[in-house]
């Protein structure tokens, strides 16, 4: 005869495995990304890495923190600091996709390819919607009034690409430094 655990005991486990939710899917791999397919996303950085001077065009004020959850808090992007009027370029290839004012701030959105988008705002949008662009090509110029900038304009570039979990989300948050190769390095298991 088998012995049955108490009622509390299952109703205990019970109510763990539901607040705990589903598993947590392995998070998909960065994009494999071409060297030099990518650059900075404001005119007169070059290169790989950003200005050192603090404050400087092209200096990173906040990095990505991922969301915990679709919905939930976090910075889906990277602050890169800039100037009032500097002019916005294209990270990469692509067609702009959107172009337009969201909650009073100008935000300009590219899809590139492998379905990678990238977003930029504040930006007085100087594309349209289908528009062609190029890496470096002006899309706009940056305004001010980025919230938490400690300088006179930020510039908040995203980076999305379609999620590998249809339940997730249409999209995923990626650290658009990845694009340059400069994203957070993180090991995961070679094991199952």
């Amino acid at each position: 005869m088998t012995r049955r655990p108490p009622a509390a005991v299952v109703l205990a486990a019970l109510i763990s495995a539901l607040l705990a939710g589903p598993a947590a899917a392995a998070p998909a791999p960065p994009p494999v990304v071409p060297v030099g397919a990518f650059g900075w996303p404001v005119a007169g950085v070059d290169g790989r890495a950003a200005p050192a001077t603090a404050g400087a065009p092209g200096t990173v004020t906040r990095l990505f923190d991922p969301p915990p959850h679709y919905y939930g808090r976090g910075h889906r992007g990277a602050d890169v600091a800039g100037r009032p009027g500097l002019a916005v370029i294209a990270a990469g290839d692509g067609v702009v996709v959107f172009a337009g004012r969201v909650a009073g701030r100008g935000v300009v959105s590219v899809e590139h390819a492998a379905g990678l988008r990238t977003t930029y705002e504040p930006v007085a949008a100087a594309v349209a919607p289908g528009a062609r662009v190029r890496r470096g090509d002006t899309l706009g110029a940056l305004e001010p009034g980025h919230r938490g900038c400690p300088v006179a304009a930020c510039l908040h570039w995203g980076l999305r690409r379609p999620s590998a979990d249809p339940a997730a989300g249409a999209l995923e948050y990626l650290d658009p430094l990845l694009l340059l190769g400069l994203g957070r390095v993180r090991l995961l298991p070679t094991g199952p």
